[in-house]
C-alpha cells in the first residue's frame, strides 16, 4: 500500500523506519587537509568515545554518528573537519507530503531558538540540521553542546514536523494498520489526528 509506505518512510519511531540518509555538502574542498587539524580530530574522537555514541570514521576527518532518541529512533549526524572549520549535517525528515509552506515557516521560526545549528533543506526538499564551527572553537564542551543541540531539535521536533507535513499519510497508515489488525502503538502520539470525530447532535 503506497500511502502506508509513505508514512513509514517519513518516520523512524518504534518500528516505523527512517531511511538513514545523510547528505553532507560541508567543507568538501577542505577534506584532504585534516592533517592540519590534529587537535580537532582528537577532540572529536575523544568526545564521541566518552559520550559512548555509536560512530565510525569512513575517511580521515569525517565521522558518521548515531544519536539515539525517543521520538525519532536515531538521528544520523555527519561531522566533517575541514581546513578552517568543523561542519555538521544531520538528516531530520524527508520532503513534506503536504503543507510545505507551513512546515518551512515553522522551521524558520524554530531556527531563532536553536544553538549552533539551523534547519535547512536540500535540492530535493528534504529537511536537515546544519552548522559550522571554527576549528579554534572545537572543544569537548562546545562539541558536546552542539551534539545536544542537534539531538534536542531532531528528536524533540520530529513529531511536530510529521504532524505538519505528513498528517494525511499518518491517517492512512493508521487506517491501514487497523484494517490488518496490526499494532498502532507507535502512532499514539498522533491520536488527535487519527481519532474518529464524534457525531454532532
Amino acid at each position: 500500500m503506497a500511502d502506508a509506505q509513505d508514512a513509514r518512510d517519513a518516520q523512524d519511531t518504534g518500528d516505523v523506519r527512517d531511511d538513514g540518509d545523510v547528505r553532507d555538502d560541508g567543507d568538501v574542498r577542505d577534506a584532504g587537509d585534516v592533517r592540519e587539524a590534529p587537535d580537532a580530530r582528537r577532540v572529536v574522537e575523544e568526545t564521541l568515545a566518552e559520550a559512548e555514541l555509536e560512530w565510525e570514521s569512513p575517511a580521515p576527518g569525517s565521522y558518521v554518528v548515531k544519536l539515539p532518541g525517543t521520538r525519532k529512533l536515531f538521528t544520523t549526524l555527519s561531522l566533517r573537519l575541514g581546513r578552517h572549520s568543523l561542519s555538521l549535517n544531520a538528516f531530520v525528515v524527508r520532503h513534506p507530503d503536504e503543507n510545505e509552506a507551513g512546515v518551512h515557516r515553522w522551521l524558520l521560526e524554530r531556527n531563532l531558538k536553536l544553538y549552533g545549528v539551523g534547519y535547512a533543506i536540500d535540492p530535493l526538499g528534504d529537511i536537515y540540521l546544519a552548522g559550522k564551527l571554527p576549528l579554534a572553537a572545537v572543544t569537548p564542551e562546545e562539541l558536546d553542546r552542539l551534539l545536544g543541540s542537534v539531538l534536542e531539535a531532531a528528536d524533540g521536533d520530529f513529531n511536530t514536523l510529521l504532524e505538519l507535513g505528513f498528517a494525511t499519510a499518518i491517517r492512512r497508515e493508521y487506517a491501514w494498520r487497523v484494517s490488518r489488525g496490526e499494532s498502532t502503538r507507535n502512532l499514539d502520539a498522533f491520536r488527535h489526528l487519527t481519532r474518529t470525530p464524534e457525531p454532532k447532535d
